[in-house]
């Protein structure tokens, strides 16, 4: 067959997998799901593909192990749950896997792992490692510690992340629906299944439902990390973890499920992660010089072109730029403190050395060390 699907093309990919598909729809690990899923994988490998596997599950595991038959609200209740559950994901995994002589890694992450840049080159790092030793890694986001305000939120987040991360060709996304349908079909018993789009087709949200019980994540979750994925010029699959050798089929070039293709060209490792951050340690206002140096000359970024500075930064921390209207067009590596920086704004560089007393960098945010919204 003409390898027609992104993951026929991918020499490296990233499976995420749904709690329901994991956990017999909660009821507890389906050692036959994650069997089925191992041998796939295990086939891709046999192919040349290395695969990195984002699994879901360790909360719906925990409820079942703990006899509790509702997802509690308490954070440490869903932290306590997700401790006990991450126990059976890991051994199920080990176990299916072990049976085609490969060897597993469990990683768990947060949002810090991958927003402080020192954390995200170890995490990189230890992937690729792990990848070259012929492992398969097994990635979940690390509910034991995380809250709200310092967790990625769900899988399919996570995936687009580690997408980004390990720079993969393709996200499949495995859920229990066919893929993205332009409507509702619980509701629409005619909608139709969108078979290829672009990911950064703004219609797909509208496209989008909610939430399942089990997980976090719902279609809209998907449409975002496909679109999230795409900055780094992977393309995403979003199709039925029910069906048989879903992944292997894919990999052969059948086409299942929904294919969202990346129309953009691929951003360097750094540059990703800039784009990937989601909170500010502060902002920069620039005047209309500045902004255009940015966004049309490729230039990096001088004091004399910011107007105002927000926040409590320190030199390395990720901080927005915007616009004189406060849309912000770019982020990037801060070479100066905030105080620094509300010292020598809107002076030359040349002035530098006389304002602080020492220069590190002519630039506030050198161009190798920006991205561009």
């Amino acid at each position: 067959m003409t390898p027609d699907s992104c993951v026929a093309r991918a020499r490296r990919l990233v499976v995420k997998v749904g709690s329901s598909l994991v956990t017999s729809g909660g009821r507890g690990i389906d050692h036959g799901a994650v069997a089925r899923l191992a041998q796939q994988i295990a086939a891709l490998k046999a192919g040349g593909k290395e695969t990195v596997l984002v699994s879901s599950g360790a909360i719906a595991e925990g409820l079942r192990r703990l006899g509790w038959a509702e997802r509690p609200v308490a954070i440490h209740a869903l932290q306590a749950a997700a401790a006990v559950g991450q126990m059976g994901l890991v051994q199920a995994y080990e176990a299916a896997f072990s049976r085609f002589a490969l060897r597993t890694a469990q990683i768990l992450l947060t949002h810090d792992d991958l927003s402080d840049r020192r954390r995200y080159l170890n995490a990189r790092s230890t992937l690729l490692t792990l990848l070259g030793l012929g492992v398969i890694p097994i990635i979940n986001e690390n509910d034991t510690v995380t809250t709200d305000e310092i967790r990625v939120g769900d899988n399919d987040t996570l995936g687009a992340l580690v997408t980004n991360l390990i720079e993969a060709e393709a996200l499949v996304l495995l859920t229990d629906q066919e893929g993205l349908y332009r409507s509702d079909p619980r509701k629409d018993p005619q909608a139709a299944l969108v078979r290829k789009g672009r990911a950064a087709d703004p219609t797909l949200e509208a496209m989008a439902g909610g939430a399942g019980t089990l997980g976090r994540g719902g279609m809209l979750t998907k449409v975002l990390a496909a679109r999230r994925a795409a900055r780094s010029g992977a393309s995403t699959v979003i199709a039925s973890g029910h069906e048989e050798n879903v992944l292997t089929r894919l990999a052969a070039g059948e086409a299942i499920g929904t294919e969202l293709t990346a129309n953009t060209m691929t951003l360097a490792a750094r540059k990703q992660w800039l784009a990937d951050h989601v909170r500010l340690a502060g902002r920069l206002t620039l005047d209309t010089g500045a902004v255009r140096a940015l966004m049309h000359e490729g230039k990096s970024l001088l004091p004399v072109g910011v107007v105002a500075c927000s926040g409590e930064f320190e030199r390395g921390e990720v901080v927005g730029c915007c616009d004189p209207d406060g849309r912000e067009i770019a982020r990037g590596l801060v070479n100066y403190s905030a105080v620094e920086t509300q010292r020598i704004m809107r002076k030359p560089s040349s002035e530098i050395e006389s304002l602080l007393g020492y220069v590190d960098e002519p630039e506030l945010i050198h161009r190798n060390n920006l991205v561009l919204l």
